[in-house]
């Protein structure tokens, strides 16, 4: 079954970018509503839908556009957690044209979602299965769907910072994996990014308490990582979120290969452009099971490191 909220929670922080105060209010929404967003700064109020053809281009995070000028960009964290918690239905108010950047990953948003509750309503759910692979590149990166059962990631990163260097993880995003393996690692970058971000007015609200930054071998961030691949880690949480923006789960094994915002937004667009490359199914009992987030509940939280934090 489609599911939503118990009740409505709300997120205070600023934008990575902006650094301006941010809020988010999750509300919870009736069976066939989808993720929405609301600019709620704007009179009259902005509705976005959180779907793949209403992404913008954008190099730092996940942009999206209502098609008439409206923008609310960083929504890759929020999506992963609603994905990973398995919500289905809900309107995301925001107060301003960021999503509040909170920790840098998305164990705000889970732990709020779990704390507020899950709703399961009357109504079929409905997955998108990949038939046949599709594929995007842009020189030595690449982004791939493939058929599967159920939803499954395969990341790899390769960078020159020894901190991170070469990195790789596959998972099965059922049973409870994402809530487990990819909720708490936080978004990252190097030093000398952060610097030349900030010569250009962005990364105003990040900190080393809201990433990982590093610097050749040397991670600045206080404490350390929380995972010795917490890098690849966050680029998997990354992809969790931008694929929900198909709309639906996806039964679909994604690969990436040094890929990021743009390119898995290009491989939505390259699948949905292609009919016969997807279809329509509606999920039975034990497909449902299989999906991220199924059965996940706030007594779930206690088995993760991150739960009192």
């Amino acid at each position: 079954m489609q599911a939503t909220l118990k009740k409505m929670v709300a997120f205070q922080g600023v934008g990575l970018h902006s650094g301006a105060p941010a809020r988010l209010e999750l509300h919870p929404a009736p069976a066939g509503h989808g993720i929405v967003f609301r600019r709620t700064d704007l009179s009259p109020a902005v509705d976005i839908p959180a779907r793949w053809d209403h992404v913008r281009p954008s190099k730092l995070c996940t942009l999206m556009d209502d098609g008439k000028g409206t923008t609310l960009s960083t929504v890759e964290h929020v999506m992963a957690a609603l994905a990973g918690t398995g919500i289905h239905n809900a309107l995301v108010k925001v107060d301003g044209p960021e999503v509040p950047i909170l920790d840098g990953s998305a164990a705000p948003f889970v732990r709020g979602i779990l704390r507020a509750g899950i709703a399961l309503q009357q109504a079929d759910l409905r997955a998108i299965r990949v038939l046949r692979p599709v594929e995007v590149r842009e020189g030595d990166a690449f982004a791939r769907l493939t058929p599967a059962d159920h939803l499954e990631i395969d990341f790899q990163i390769d960078f020159t910072d020894a901190a991170i260097g070469h990195q790789e993880k596959r998972l099965d995003m059922a049973n409870g994996a994402f809530l487990r393996e990819l909720a708490d690692s936080r978004t990252f970058c190097r030093q000398a990014d952060v610097d030349a971000m900030r010569r250009n007015g962005l990364a105003l609200g990040g900190t080393y308490l809201n990433a990982v930054v590093v610097d050749g071998p040397r991670v600045l961030s206080p404490g350390g990582l929380r995972h010795a691949d917490e890098a690849v880690r966050h680029k998997m949480l990354d992809a969790v979120g931008d694929l929900a923006l198909a709309g639906a789960p996806l039964l679909a094994r994604y690969t990436g290969h040094r890929a990021g915002h743009a390119m898995t937004n290009k491989l939505l667009r390259a699948l949905f452009a292609d009919p016969a490359a997807w279809t329509w199914e509606t999920c039975s009992p034990a497909l449902e099971d299989r999906l991220p987030g199924a059965g996940i509940a706030a007594y779930d939280l206690a088995a993760t490191a991150w739960a009192a934090a």
